[in-house]
């Protein structure tokens, strides 16, 4: 399995293929909300655009997709796979198709979608990455500055603190590196002598 990657920002590539006008674009997305609403916007860009397919593949690695129209399988599958085989993960990717009145067969139709996606994805370009883990850490209030040098140490984010919800111990949010998680669990039971607890999210 290769790196998983992120888009580096929006992207667009255009197809033609016998006068029909392939418009692809991909936009960065955090999850099933934000990609219906960029959706929204791109018909409202194209209102006379015969369809809008498109595929999305969300950071939790949950893909959907639609052919709008199009013959089944030709259109919104195969930009789903465009995305896949980059290991692209939080990106939603739209073809406009303006047509051009001559019909494609499906196999033309697949190369024009697939096509239009992959310039788009080559546009915005990709980097890496890396799985991250949410962690949600209960520790004593004598333990809180160890705590806050831990997750300096580690590189992690320190999300939310919440210092009301328990009278006796803070409970922080902390995102880290998957691979880091076990580690900063272990080190943060050692450094509040057992009395931390750490569960992830």
């Amino acid at each position: 399995m290769g790196e998983r990657r992120k888009l580096s920002g929006q992207g667009a590539g255009e197809y033609e293929e016998k006068r029909s006008r392939f418009i692809g674009q991909v936009f960065p997305v955090r999850d099933e909300a934000q990609a219906k609403e960029r959706l929204s916007q791109v018909k409202k860009k194209y209102p006379d655009a015969r369809h809008h397919c498109w595929a999305w593949v969300l950071p939790d690695g949950a893909c959907r997709w639609s052919d709008d129209g199009e013959p089944g399988g030709t259109a919104g599958s195969p930009m789903a796979a465009v995305l896949k085989g980059a290991q692209v993960y939080g990106a939603l990717c739209v073809v406009t198709r303006y047509f051009g009145g001559t019909l494609l067969g499906s196999g033309g139709l697949v190369r024009a979608y697939s096509k239009a996606a992959a310039l788009a994805l080559a546009d915005a370009g990709t980097e890496p990455d890396p799985e991250k883990a949410l962690l949600r850490v209960a520790c004593p209030w004598d333990s809180l500055d160890r705590l806050h040098r831990l997750v300096r140490e580690i590189d992690g984010t320190l999300l939310e603190s919440d210092y009301a919800s328990d009278p006796e111990r803070a409970i922080l949010t902390v995102e880290l590196l998957a691979e880091q998680a076990e580690a900063f669990t272990r080190r943060a039971v050692d450094a509040t002598g057992g009395r931390a607890s750490v569960t992830e999210q």
